[in-house]
């Protein structure tokens, strides 16, 4: 549930597939009230996913809020993603990107703050988790689905490792990828049915596969 100031409460359950915007206006986004009794937020990379995952009712099956930035994260989803991690501090969240070094990237920005905004990087930080995509998912992807890694993937890539902060098991993930020189996308996983998203992400929460 969220309240803007002296607006009615809305149920961003019942928003439809594309959700509850989230406003550029920071001061807004500071006074939003939130009420929840999720218990995990999934921060998903791809705005198509999210629909799809909205559209599944996703959050019905896995009591969860369900926030994306439509790719790189702006400030504003950020913003909001930390003021939740304020809220409500005993929320996993719980990333779902892409297995590739774009994905990582994304990650870690909402995850360790964006270089780019110097001594204000690690203002809006939250201590997100990989569910996934990752390297002990790709045998659940099929062959024809790997996508060869581009330049730009090893330049990202070469940039992440030589992040201090990045911990010991990102690296090892981003090693595999520039070893085999491969790469995989969330939508993969539709090879097993439509349906089958909701049901992998449930499987590694139960299981707590995230890391």
């Amino acid at each position: 549930m969220l309240q803007e100031p002296n607006k009615e409460i809305v149920d961003c359950c019942s928003c439809g597939s594309s959700g509850y915007p989230i406003s550029g206006d920071l001061n807004l986004l500071e006074k939003l009230i939130m009420k929840t009794d999720a218990r995990y937020i999934i921060l998903v990379e791809k705005h198509a996913i999210f629909q799809r995952l909205v559209d599944d009712h996703v959050f019905n099956q896995i009591p969860s809020i369900l926030i994306t930035a439509k790719g790189y994260p702006d400030i504003a989803t950020r913003f909001l993603l930390h003021r939740m991690s304020q809220n409500f501090p005993n929320l996993p969240i719980l990333a779902l990107v892409d297995w590739n070094p774009a994905g990582l990237a994304i990650l870690c920005t909402f995850k360790f703050g964006s270089i780019g905004m110097g001594l204000e990087a690690f203002r809006y930080a939250c201590n997100v988790k990989w569910l996934g995509l990752r390297g002990s998912d790709l045998e659940l992807i099929p062959e024809e689905s790997f996508i060869p890694l581009k330049p730009k993937d090893i330049g990202i890539a070469k940039s992440l490792m030589s992040s201090k902060l990045l911990q010991e098991k990102y690296q090892e993930e981003l090693a595999v990828m520039t070893e085999t020189g491969r790469r995989a996308e969330i939508e993969a996983l539709y090879f097993h049915g439509y349906d089958y998203m909701g049901r992998y992400i449930a499987k590694k929460i139960v299981q707590a596969d995230y890391f």
